[in-house]
């Protein structure tokens, strides 16, 4: 095909808008720093942001304007760049998914973003192509030369005529087909106890420490000292509002990014969409799943809910690493679906529990650090410091819970693990997508016959593992003969 695609005009504001992220950080030190002092040498720092400010602006339009893209040979081809002109050519075939996202400026236009993600792709972290602003329809004729391009393939390179009225039906019966839709209730839920709070005070430590040397921290600690005065009532219902608005912050968050979440199935692939302002649409290939996982935290476990997240191999970090396929799901729920989803696992085996002798392996290797915490409380805050003898307690029923949670089920092409570090996770693994699985034994384990098993699947670029500790040695030895090579 000879004939070449542009972008939409607005993928050159967006690019302007990119740029400008990364320029907020410089301006505002600038603009702090420097501050007008009624002389002319002091608007020059003001003259560089607006000289910045149309750089990043000309070369937005400048990205927009040499970026085209066409279809040959069973390939999407790109070119892009003024100076140096960047060639870019992807087999259809080596295309897994195309992943769509509407922002707030491509709504108005009815645009969406297009990231092109291959088998590849986690290697570098970010999709291997994106077309920044096209429309639907243009992202409709992507996935149809796709379609064809690998039809041609499977039938020998034989020209295959397809009519475009039918190809059309099928897209449209394929967006519209919901295989599950997040409830109003279980989204409330999902907000309501997500651990989006910490990521609220991480983003105001990363301010804070790149601003450090703009705060009046003797200023603060004064006023602070004036404050504490007032007394204990003030200071906790101080905290408890700074607190009561970043949850409320966190809640907002998570419900802009997971309203009208739904999954769809289409044959070997699975369609995700989520989010308000942000709408995006994530592909997912059945062949790319390496594992499944039950997640409880305790919050949600004593409500009766769990999340359901599947491993993916390849993708961008961002998207493709670790898929929410239930943010928050009733536990009655989970394994019927996931088995109309997953048919070729088992949800149902029963696990066998880690023996009652590893109980204290679980919990004497807190004391290592406990310890000292006891001991230098106790001696500079006596006798308030003597309080943190209740970690011993603690420590030890949480080393039992995590003990009660510990299982496995070995079954002939899978294995299932579970283990709880905070959270209970229940790992669903196929032998042939296992990459290694190690035993570890350590010496005092060795006294009781015991070790501690991990399996090690692909997981975007960084991995995952599931751990069952402190198991009968005899069972991870077992384990270990079932994955080896050539087994049945």
């Amino acid at each position: 095909m000879s004939k070449r695609y542009k972008l939409h005009p607005i993928s050159a504001v967006i690019n302007f808008v990119k740029g400008l992220k990364d320029l907020v950080i410089p301006f505002a030190v600038i603009l702090f720093a420097n501050g007008f002092n009624g002389d002319w040498w002091s608007l020059f720092p003001y003259l560089f942001i607006v000289l910045a400010l149309v750089f990043s602006l000309v070369t937005g339009i400048i990205k927009w304007k040499r970026f085209v893209y066409w279809f040959e040979e069973d390939e999407l081809r790109i070119e892009s760049g003024l100076f140096v002109k960047n060639k870019r050519y992807i087999p259809f075939e080596r295309i897994q998914s195309l992943n769509y996202t509407e922002g707030i400026l491509h709504r108005p236009f009815k645009l969406v973003k297009v990231d092109i993600e291959t088998a590849g792709t986690n290697l570098s972290n970010k999709s291997e192509a994106e077309l920044t602003a096209i429309t639907r329809e243009a992202a409709d004729v992507i996935e149809r030369e796709m379609a064809a391009a690998k039809r041609r393939k499977v039938n020998g390179d034989l020209e295959v005529l397809e009519d475009e009225q039918a190809d059309e039906a099928e897209l449209t019966a394929l967006k519209s087909e919901k295989f599950y839709k997040m409830s109003l209730k279980e989204l409330l839920v999902l907000a309501s106890t997500s651990s989006g709070i910490g990521v609220i005070f991480s983003g105001i430590a990363v301010v804070f420490s790149q601003f450090s040397e703009f705060i009046p921290y003797d200023f603060i600690y004064e006023e602070l000292k004036t404050f504490i005065q007032f007394g204990v009532f003030m200071v906790a219902l101080a905290v408890f509002l700074v607190l009561l608005v970043a949850w409320i912050v966190s809640v907002g968050m998570t419900l802009l990014n997971y309203y009208d979440f739904s999954i769809a199935k289409e044959e070997d692939q699975l369609y995700i969409t989520r989010g308000l302002l942000e709408k995006k649409k994530i592909t997912l290939p059945m062949k790319r799943i390496q594992g499944v996982r039950i997640v409880e935290n305790p919050l949600r476990q004593l409500f009766g809910y769990a999340s359901v997240i599947v491993d993916s191999a390849g993708g961008s970090i961002t998207d493709q690493q670790k898929i929410n396929l239930f943010p928050l799901i009733k536990k009655a729920e989970v394994k019927p679906l996931l088995e109309s989803i997953l048919p070729d696992y088992d949800f149902q085996g029963e696990l066998e529990s880690v023996p009652e002798r590893s109980k204290p392996y679980f919990y004497r290797i807190d004391f290592v650090w406990m310890i000292p915490i006891i001991v230098l409380a106790g001696y500079f805050f006596y006798p308030y410091g003597l309080f943190s003898l209740l970690l011993i307690p603690i420590g030890i029923a949480w080393g039992l819970w995590q003990h009660r949670a510990a299982g496995f089920t070995l079954l002939d092409q899978q294995a299932i693990f579970q283990f709880r570090v905070f959270s209970k996770h229940t790992y669903f693994l196929k032998r042939r997508r296992i990459q290694s699985l190690e035993v570890n034994q350590s010496y005092f384990q060795k006294r009781r016959d015991l070790a501690t098993i991990q399996a090690n699947i692909k997981s975007g670029s960084l991995g995952a593992s599931a751990v069952v500790p402190h198991m009968n040695a005899e069972d991870a030895g077992r384990i270990l003969d079932w994955y080896e090579p050539g087994t049945k």
